[in-house]
């Protein structure tokens, strides 16, 4: 049978799995009861599993029976979720409150754990080794990060030699497609925080205070004109205000107004133009009303770059294993962001999306990150099949040292 078939047959295994974690939600670095239930889904089979020390993470090393030295492939799955209140009304809906599967995580660990049982079926004839990273906190806690400074890249006890990943999306593109690029294909992320500091005082005489609100304000506006008029329109840049704080009372004008920005850059040097510039325009508009502001920029994930023969690789196997017409190529890259830029970063390997709508229409349906977005548990077996395929046609590719 072809790994596609092996797949089909725990398709409803890899859904109680993901149904299991789905109900069940946890965020950040630390996810113990994730970590359990991965634990227990890779019992039984001939995997080599550690556990982070500084976070939740499983790593599982598959050492391939047919050589001892040849190459290794990484293939990632994330399993935190997001600080999202579900309202999908789905059976098997998040028990924890505020705590949701709103981006598919918990298709990725389900989907990693089907590549890990359907390699190990497969593992006297693999002439290389596989590492299955379970990686927590891929929203916004660098768990990539963590995760190689822990020794993930060369779990195997060699340097990996080429890494995969795949996300999921509720909407865009129909079910059971795949979309990546060549290059550059998600953006480098990073923070803005400002705290403006001013005088409170009675909101009927504004004139003797210090309106922290009113600067503050003046400075979501005011970047949004930067971007159009400091940076090249073919280098994008994206700033959007996320959060704003002030004040207790409509008549009561604050001594303080904090807010905080995502900037997405798509280049090195428009990332540092926005670290510089965005900073000063948040200081001087301060100064200019008599105001002091703290502003902070802080990067976070880089640019997750496609390694163009990896890409071709992951496309092809696509095409062959599923058809012409379930590989449907991104145009331009996306202004989301992703940790796994760390490891393509310092491994050649590819990232790919994954059509998991449930609407019929993607391009209606509620985006990842909303607490309505659903994702269909049928791509599971497309998950699982794609991972194996890349990790035993990228063995069989490279030379094998006897």
């Amino acid at each position: 049978m072809s790994l596609r078939d092996d797949a089909r047959e725990i398709q409803g295994e890899l859904a109680l799995l993901r149904r299991a974690l789905h109900r069940e939600p946890e965020i950040g670095l630390h996810l113990p009861r994730t970590q359990e239930k991965v634990l227990a889904a890779l019992d039984g089979l001939p995997l080599e599993i550690t556990t982070g020390t500084t976070l939740s993470s499983v790593t599982a090393v598959l050492r391939g029976g047919a050589a001892t030295s040849g190459p290794v492939v990484l293939l990632r799955g994330d399993m935190d979720a997001l600080p999202v209140t579900e309202r999908t009304g789905v059976e098997f809906s998040s028990r924890i409150d505020g705590a949701m599967h709103a981006c598919g995580h918990d298709l990725h660990t389900a989907g990693l754990v089907g590549a890990a049982r359907l390699l190990a079926d497969r593992r006297e004839l693999l002439a290389g080794d596989v590492v299955f990273m379970f990686q927590p906190g891929e929203e916004g806690w660098d768990g990539a990060g963590h995760m190689i400074e822990e020794g993930v890249l060369e779990a195997a006890g060699r340097r990996a030699d080429a890494a995969y990943g795949l996300h999921v999306t509720s909407s865009s593109y129909p079910t059971g497609v795949f979309t990546s690029r060549p290059g550059p294909l998600m953006a480098a992320s990073a923070g803005l925080h400002v705290r403006v500091l001013g005088a409170g005082g009675h909101g009927s005489r504004p004139h003797d205070a210090l309106d922290p609100i009113q600067t503050a304000c003046e400075m979501v506006t005011a970047l949004q004109t930067m971007v159009t008029r400091r940076f090249d329109v073919f280098d994008p840049v994206v700033i959007t205000v996320g959060t704003f704080h002030a004040g207790t009372k409509r008549n009561i004008i604050p001594d303080e107004a904090v807010f905080e920005a995502t900037i997405r850059t798509f280049s090195t040097e428009a990332a540092e133009r926005a670290a510089e510039v965005s900073v000063r325009l948040c200081q001087d508009i301060a100064t200019a009303h008599g105001l002091t502001a703290e502003a902070d920029f802080s990067p976070e994930y880089p640019l997750t770059v496609n390694d163009t023969i990896e890409h071709i690789f992951l496309a092809d196997t696509v095409r062959e294993t599923f058809g012409e017409e379930y590989f449907d190529p991104m145009p331009d890259p996306i202004t989301g962001s992703e940790d796994f830029s760390r490891v393509l970063a310092q491994v050649p390997g590819a990232f790919a999306f994954l059509g998991a709508n449930t609407t019929g229409d993607p391009k209606t349906a509620p985006t990842n990150h909303s607490p309505i977005a659903t994702f269909d548990d049928k791509v599971l077996t497309d998950a699982a099949t794609l991972l194996a395929e890349l990790a035993v046609r990228r063995i069989e590719r490279a030379p094998v040292t006897p």
